[in-house]
């Protein structure tokens, strides 16, 4: 199982989650955030903006579908400019539902 955490342009993060949601990917948290990439913000006119505003999307998924879901961020976020976004997978080792205190997905 991996953790997928996504951040991406706020305009994009519904359509991102829209699609995920399409394929059979219900379960994403999504966090508002603001944050800088190698750029370090941008400057419009004599205004340096240091920190644009970005979501994070997070989800667990199975190993077999962490490509599945990349491929769907990857293609929903691209605009082709500076600030798209970016995706880290990390391994999870092991998930509980509060609720019920079950263990796995």
């Amino acid at each position: 199982m991996k953790m997928v955490k996504a951040v991406v342009r706020p305009e994009a993060a519904d359509l991102v989650a829209d699609s995920l949601s399409d394929i059979g990917f219900a379960s994403c948290t999504k966090i508002n955030a603001f944050g800088r990439g190698k750029q370090r913000g941008i400057t419009v006119g004599q205004i340096h903006y240091d920190e644009l505003p970005k979501t994070l999307l997070m989800m667990a998924v199975e190993d077999e579908d962490v490509e599945t879901v990349i491929a769907v961020i990857e293609e929903k976020a691209f605009t082709g400019s500076f600030g798209d976004g970016k995706i880290f997978v990390a391994p999870v080792e092991r998930v509980f539902t509060v609720r019920t205190g079950t263990e796995g997905l």
